[in-house]
């Protein structure tokens, strides 16, 4: 019997040393990494959404664009989300999304999509360490800083 498959490669691109990551040791360091790493040219036109993938020691692996949708709003799978997650053996998450209307205020949605993704994480032994919201400024708003992660 000859039964063929796919192969399926989990692939991380990345010359930098482990040591010369950024560290993550506040809101403000994530939200500055986040910022500095977002396409300029359409976080004001947008949503989009993405993940910080930190290693055990909070040193981020790389930054995932999960979803890049429309002026309101952006679809987050759930599933794709973990399959990344998982894929690169991350044990730590930051998620942040922009709202390119320049307000800060997280909406319901936000708040009952980042529950569900904590409470997923937690059957995997992930840390969703915040959820940030960053205007085309720069300024955030951190679920974990105001309490409601």
């Amino acid at each position: 019997m000859n039964i063929k498959v796919n192969e399926i490669n989990v692939s991380y691109t990345g010359n930098i040393k482990v040591s010369e990551l950024p560290k993550i040791n506040s809101s403000v360091t994530a939200a500055t990494v986040f910022y500095e790493n977002w396409n300029k040219d359409n976080i004001e036109l947008h949503e989009s959404f993405k993940l910080m993938l930190l290693n055990n020691n909070n040193r981020v692996k790389g930054i995932y664009t999960l979803s890049t949708g429309g002026i309101t709003g952006t679809l987050v799978d759930i599933r794709i989300l973990f399959a990344v997650v998982l894929k690169s053996l991350t044990t730590a998450v930051i998620l942040a999304h922009n709202h390119p209307s320049g307000t800060l205020s997280p909406s319901h949605p936000d708040k009952s999509l980042t529950r569900k993704i904590k409470e997923a994480a937690a059957f995997f032994d992930i840390k969703v360490l915040d959820h940030l919201i960053i205007n085309p400024e720069g300024n955030f708003f951190s679920f974990a800083d105001e309490g409601i992660l």
